[in-house]
């Protein structure tokens, strides 16, 4: 799985040493562990999917991730994408909408021995007692950027959101913080769509 996401074009080798540690059928279920490891997302049941694995070495390279970096993740979904964060070594905040999700990702990442600080809410106003944060990664498609996120995010920070519709074109959004506070977008790849 990691050789393909790195012959297209995932480079970062962080992202690609921490993929190869996590155990991504942990964070499937049962019927679908044989498929764990094809680049293709699959559900994880509440309508709901775990990305495919290139989109999550993409997305996860774009942060330029390194130890210690405060990352807030809104969308914990199955845990991965934060799992793969805290075995780079950065402190994860994550959040997720759906609450039997948020349950069951806290009880895996647990087990697994991921440290990652995670809890139940609406993902569009962030974390606002943690904040700032260095990186925040939004996993599921919004119609818009949340304004809360971009205020969370620390000057000389990034961002990385899919913005379109959840079942047709999206554009990944990279949202960078100067370090004065101007913010500026700029699309890095269309029809993207970690939850299809």
């Amino acid at each position: 799985m990691v050789d393909l996401i790195a012959a297209r074009g995932v480079e970062d080798s962080a992202t690609l040493v921490a993929m190869r540690a996590v155990p991504r059928h942990e964070f499937v279920p049962e019927e679908h562990r044989r498929r764990a490891y094809g680049d293709h997302p699959l559900p994880i049941g509440h309508g709901q999917t775990i990305s495919q694995p290139y989109i999550v070495g993409y997305m996860t390279e774009i942060l330029r991730p390194h130890p210690g970096m405060k990352v807030l993740e809104v969308g914990t979904g199955s845990g991965y994408q934060a799992a793969v964060l805290a075995e780079i070594g950065c402190e994860v905040f994550s959040v997720e909408i759906f609450e039997v999700l948020a349950v069951e990702a806290r009880e895996r990442l647990d087990r697994l021995g991921f440290n990652v600080s995670s809890r139940h809410s609406d993902g569009h106003f962030g974390w606002t007692e943690e904040a700032p944060f260095d990186v925040v990664i939004v996993t599921a498609a919004a119609g818009y950027i949340p304004p809360a996120l971009v205020e969370q995010l620390r000057p000389g920070g990034r961002m990385v959101i899919p913005v379109g519709s959840v079942y047709g074109v999206q554009n990944l959004i990279l949202v960078e913080k100067d370090e004065a506070g101007q913010v500026s977008t700029q699309s890095v790849a269309s029809s993207v769509c970690p939850n299809a």
